[in-house]
């Protein structure tokens, strides 16, 4: 067997076997299996997880040696990139940029504008995700594809965030992403993924790769040395024995050298290049500083230093550097051993060198981040590059990489008042990036420079949205309403703005709230009016509304609330309607308006959907589940919150499950909805949002009128209803009430339920409104008068599409009539109940009706399952919108998945249904 080196290990070469990493063996065989996986047409993902020098690098050489055959994509991420925004996806896939036209146009226009290739609105970075998805997929239909990412925890944020985004979605192409990333630290993006932990070689293969790596005999004392202080580290056991074979023994017995086996790996590398040439190690130096590894600017930048051009020999044949179409070090470690080894003079000299050499139009904000590096005074003229770099980052939708920008800009600003302003933008960056603790720092900044009054009150104002992003409720309301307060004389349009913002917050926290109430935020915004220098914009409409809600009551809000949903259902500007679409739909609901509910709540989505805003999506899809729910579409329902849980996967949010909660209560999966209920109940105090803690419980009232345990039921809805702020739910927890309360015998609290749920129902005067209305009077009433108002009930909630509240009517009025002993008339009403709440697959309630037929003395046959039911949830939703014509691709987009992947789930359905082709669907389903 020969032996040749590699980065981190000994590969053995066996003329009848394949090549193997010694110590490696496990590790091969999951990289094996992984390539077996993608030659039979299964996506694979594989986080290499361990120390520096491991030999992460080495096995994805393997990897990339045993796919020969297919197609290689390789990328790596650069310590001094971490703030540039794509840089390491661009990498990645450089060379399948050019078939990026075969992508839907938003996908399209999103990866032209993230890779700066076109100019247009900041991408999302998820409609990035799926652009990218869609582009390795395509690659891999024509050729299994291997996509592998060195130095993984170097990526830039957003690149990293994008590619986790697709090794989540991946799942039936050929197609294989592997990364290699040191031990997770603090936020890791490719937490979760399938990983494979790298230990340090045993003894045996330890000794063995010392010894094959070692030119020449080598002293005991020193091989034993060598191996405690490599730990079976590869590339220490390579590393380590330079300088020290050739030494007397007792060279080698020196004192033991400290720190992690990394740090020792760094000083045995510092040693060799310390031996070399001068001006070998100031290229070396230019080098590291350049992480492209552009050879032309290279040597341009050496020029311009008086480095000679064969000044690269030495470390080339010393084997620290390779140079050809692209300079690479021998191992990521080297680089950042030379790097952070410098001197502040060298460094600040080398990076003035690089960033005079890089070409300003082509690649303005390496050279800004070259001139940041290169100097340590203040510099307006850098600091203004380093801004516009931001603006250009931002456009690109890289957030992280704008912050960073502003943040060593406002440093190198030389004006207090400029400085402060910067300071104040790059917090605002900091924040909206995710990183909080970083934005306070800025924000102190901001605050030791000049600011204006507008500008400390901006400052305040990003300080409260800090504590509104920690879930500090508490904190976050004061500063909000005060903020506000102070901006009224400043900027009336932002003043009111951020009266709806602290609005919203405080319904949010509702009974919850602490130090600062809705109602004392509503009378606070009702002192300010709009500018009449121009007609009211929604936040203005939306403002009156709710302070009319807060402060005057129900009834005095009505007509600012129907001018407000006017205004809004008009709304065509998508950042206008992400924006305020949640307050508007819920004003709505508060109307009793099903069908401005429904409209809103429709065109949420779909705006979410269209511009790829997926942390938006789910809140928007969570409002549609109890839409759809409302309306008795129980199985559309059930699909959303399937895609809502694929989505808080991809997108690695943890939205509160409302959607999901209300429709397995309405479902009556007792086992499955108790359980959810009494967690997300938990979840909302601990966040503080008593909004979300009526929700549950209202929840938990329907589950248990369902289910006719009606003492449960009674606690429930009680609890729900007893805090009027909490809007919608609290009048929904009363239609509740009134019933449980009736069935309970608790016939004064379901009186004292019935007349507050009149305040609004007669002010709202819909159909929905007073179809429940007149619906709880008749469970309060008798005789002829019962019967009129069942009847009128479920006239005016048939003219709506309020479904499942028409079905309910329809129980309540046969277990009524039963009661009066109508047999006939009773069987009447409960048959229709029966097929609509079956129809529906409101199981607990067609029970319920069943239940009540069989006492009328019929027999109910039970009903088989739908030809659906084999199918898994995300099945379902595929095959529902194959057959409504979408194709594979705009399904696809809908559901955050690659076409491929969408056109084995129809063939797993064909399978299911027995069917042979999507225009069979209609019939089948």
């Amino acid at each position: 067997m020969l032996l040749s080196s590699t980065r981190a290990g000994i590969i053995g070469v066996s003329e009848d076997g394949p090549e193997r990493l010694r110590g490696r063996r496990r590790e091969c065989e999951v990289l094996d299996g992984l390539i077996s996986g993608v030659e039979s047409g299964s996506s694979a993902v594989l986080v290499l997880r361990g120390d520096a020098g491991i030999g992460k690098s080495a096995l994805l050489d393997h990897l990339a040696a045993r796919a020969a055959g297919y197609r290689i994509a390789r990328g790596a991420g650069a310590e001094s990139e971490m703030e540039l925004p794509f840089a390491g996806l661009h990498r990645l896939c450089a060379p399948f940029v050019g078939r990026a036209d075969s992508l839907p146009p938003p996908q399209r226009e999103a990866l032209s504008t993230a890779f700066g290739v076109s100019m247009g609105p900041p991408p999302d970075r998820f409609l990035v995700g799926l652009a990218v998805l869609g582009l390795l997929t395509d690659v891999a239909a024509e050729r299994p594809l291997f996509c592998l990412v060195d130095d993984a925890q170097w990526l830039d944020r957003v690149s990293a965030q994008t590619l986790a985004f697709v090794a989540r979605r991946m799942l039936a192409e050929p197609l294989a992403l592997v990364f290699a990333s040191r031990e997770r630290r603090g936020r890791d993006e490719l937490a979760g993924l399938p990983e494979l932990a790298l230990d340090g070689l045993d003894d045996t293969d330890a000794r063995a790769l010392l010894d094959a790596a070692a030119n020449g005999p080598m002293d005991e004392r020193i091989r034993v040395r060598v191996l405690a202080e490599a730990r079976g580290n590869p590339l220490a056991l390579l590393e380590l024995p330079h300088g020290r074979i050739e030494a007397e023994p007792a060279g080698g017995l020196g004192l033991s050298d400290p720190g992690p086996v990394a740090g020792r790996i760094e000083r045995s590398y510092l040693a060799r290049v310390r031996s070399l040439p001068t001006a070998t190690q100031r290229l070396l130096l230019t080098a590291a500083a350049e992480p492209i590894g552009d050879v032309t600017l290279l040597r341009r930048a050496a020029a311009r230093l008086d480095i000679s051009q064969d000044a690269a020999g030495p470390a080339v044949r010393a084997g620290l550097l390779e140079v050809g179409a692209m300079v690479r070090f021998r191992h990521p470690l080297l680089r950042s051993a030379i790097y952070r080894s410098a001197g502040l003079a060298d460094l600040r000299q080398v990076h003035r060198a690089l960033a005079e050499e890089t070409d300003p139009l082509l690649d303005p904000d390496r050279r800004a981040w070259h001139l940041a590096q290169a100097t340590v005074r203040p510099d307006e003229s850098i600091a203004a590059e380093l801004e516009a770099s931001a603006q250009r980052a931002l456009a690109r939708g890289g957030t992280a990489a704008a912050a960073a920008f502003l943040a060593h800009a406002a440093a190198l600003t030389p004006h207090p008042g400029r400085k402060a302003t910067r300071a104040l933008a790059a917090a605002q960056a900091k924040l909206r990036a995710g990183a909080p603790a970083a934005a306070r720092e800025l924000l102190a900044l901001a605050r030791s420079g000049v600011l204006d009054d507008l500008g400390r009150v901006r400052v305040d104002l990003v300080q409260a949205r800090i504590a509104l992003a920690s879930s500090r409720l508490d904190e976050a309301l004061p500063l909000l309403l005060a903020t506000a307060q102070h901006a009224v004389p400043l900027d009336v349009g932002l003043a009111r703005e951020t009266f709806l913002d602290t609005l919203s917050a405080a319904m949010f926290a509702g009974r919850l709230a602490t130090g600062v109430s809705v109602r004392e935020v509503a009378s606070a915004a009702q002192k300010t009016s709009a500018p009449t220098t121009k007609p009211p914009g929604n936040a203005d409409l939306l403002l009156n509304a709710f302070a009319a809600r807060f402060t005057g009551g129900y009834r005095v809000a009505v007509a600012a609330s129907h001018d407000a949903l006017r205004a809004f259902r008009r709304e065509s500007d998508p950042d206008e309607v992400l924006r305020w679409s949640w307050l508007a739909s819920a004003l709505a609901a508060e109307m009793w308006d099903f069908e401005a509910w429904t409209e809103l709540v429709a065109r949420h989505v779909r705006t979410a959907r269209a511009v790829g805003a997926l942390t938006e999506l789910p809140l928007a899809l969570n409002s549609q589940v109890v839409v759809h729910t409302c309306a008795g579409e129980l199985e559309a329902a059930a699909l959303l919150t399937a895609e809502i849980d694929r989505l808080q996967e991809a997108v690695g949010s943890n939205f509160a499950p409302y959607g999901t909660m209300t429709l397995a209560a309405w479902q009556g999966r007792g086992r499955e909805a108790a359980p959810l209920i009494e967690a997300s109940m938990e979840d909302a105090l601990h966040r503080g949002e008593g909004i979300g803690v009526a929700i549950a419980q209202r929840a938990g009232a329907v589950l248990h009128n369902g289910l006719g345990r009606y003492e449960e039921a009674f606690g429930a809805a009680r609890l729900a209803s007893a805090h009027p702020q909490d809007l919608v739910a609290a009048h929904w927890g009363l239609v509740e009430l009134v019933e449980a309360g009736v069935r309970s015998g608790r016939l004064d609290a379901a009186e004292a339920a019935l007349v507050r749920l009149t305040e609004t129902t007669d002010a709202a005067a819909t159909h929905w409104a007073l179809g429940v209305q007149t619906r709880s009077r008749a469970l309060l009433s008798r005789g002829k008068a019962a019967e009129e108002l069942y009847r009128e009930s479920i006239e005016r909630l048939g003219s709506s599409r309020v479904a499942m509240e028409t079905a309910r009517s329809h129980l309540l009025y046969g277990e009524w009539l039963r009661r009066e002993s109508r047999r006939a008339d009773a069987r009447e009403q409960l048959r229709k109940a029966h097929a609509l709440f079956t129809r529906f697959g409101a199981g607990a309630f067609a029970e319920r009706a069943v239940r009540e037929l069989r006492a009328t003395g019929e027999t109910v046959a039970r009903h088989d399952g739908a030809p659906t039911a084999t199918l898994t949830p995300q099945e379902t939703q595929i095959a529902h919108l194959a057959r409504e014509g979408f194709t594979n691709s705009e399904i696809g987009a809908q559901l955050f998945l690659s076409p491929h992947t969408v056109e084995w789930h129809l063939r797993k359905v064909y399978a299911k249904l027995g069917i042979a082709s999507r225009r069979l669907l209609r019939t089948a389903l």
